[in-house]
């Protein structure tokens, strides 16, 4: 009995929830700024303005080999728990990726659409090229795993070990919009939109405690609002297949920002968020 109690209270947590969900945020801009400079010196680059779209890319899977390395870290040495702790359980993943997949198109689709018909934005060009579009898969893939495992995977998941599931989503949220700070066009607009964002990517998480699903999602709604429809993504340019502007910068289609900024946005994640918690609960009853 004393032998199990030993080994039972060495794989119990260093520190409480809460206070390791804190405790890496400071670690994660430290291990992002050391993984970019290691980016840089691959690359052979002078600083972040000099690097192409296929360096940017390239850029970023070096960051998120620098979050999985950092995750690890903290799930086992901190957390005393296997890395797959953060959310991958691999049944119905095909489901939640497929599902993922589907409503970020059909958010982008439809929101693309009504913007066009109500003339607030306009087509200006269309340009396909099969080596960008490919390149922009690799781009936002390693995006949607960077920060979800970071902020769901991690930060949310120890938030939950600490308090009621609601408030732990809207505090992880909270940080998922101020990691978004500096971005160019951040406003108050574009702040409530990543906000109700991290409540959405979030909201299956706090009942399943896995990632395919907001890591698919997260991956959609990226690559059809910036590389399919050319909305800013979280007000950064970059290549697109539909080359559009708008009308009038204005709160219902998202101005300099994107369509993250835009009111149209906030419905229909507010509506997604609904449906998707109201299933979620069904399944866990």
């Amino acid at each position: 009995m004393e032998v199990y109690d030993i080994i039972n209270t060495e794989r119990k947590p260093l520190l409480k929830g809460w206070i390791r969900a804190l405790l890496i945020i400071i670690p994660f801009f430290i291990f992002t700024g050391v993984f970019e400079v290691i980016g840089y010196f691959v690359l052979g680059l002078q600083d972040a303005k000099s690097k192409t779209f296929t360096e940017t890319t390239i850029s970023q899977i070096i960051s998120t080999a620098g979050t999985f390395l950092l995750i690890y870290i903290f799930t086992r040495f901190i957390d005393r728990k296997d890395f797959k702790s953060v959310g991958f359980q691999l049944k119905g993943y095909t489901k939640d990726i497929f599902s993922g997949i589907v409503l970020g198109a059909v958010i982008m689709t439809v929101g693309f659409l009504i913007l066009l018909a109500l003339n607030e934005i306009k087509v200006t060009d269309v340009v396909f090229n099969i080596y960008n579009l490919f390149i922009s898969i690799v781009l936002f893939v390693f995006v949607a795993f960077n920060e979800e495992v970071f902020l769901r995977g991690y930060v949310l998941n120890n938030f939950l070990q600490s308090m009621n599931k609601y408030l732990a989503l809207i505090l992880s949220s909270l940080i998922f919009s101020l990691l978004h700070i500096f971005n160019p066009n951040f406003d108050l607009m574009s702040f409530a939109g990543i906000f109700l964002a991290g409540i959405l990517l979030g909201i299956s998480y706090i009942y399943t405690k896995n990632l395919w699903f907001p890591i698919a999602l997260h991956f959609s709604w990226n690559f059809f609002q910036g590389t399919v429809f050319g909305f800013e993504v979280s007000g950064l340019s970059m290549y697109s297949i539909i080359n559009q502007d708008t009308v009038e910068n204005n709160l219902l289609n998202g101005g300099e920002f994107g369509f993250e900024g835009s009111i149209l946005s906030h419905i229909f994640i507010v509506i997604a968020t609904l449906l998707i918690w109201q299933f979620a609960k069904k399944l866990e009853n």
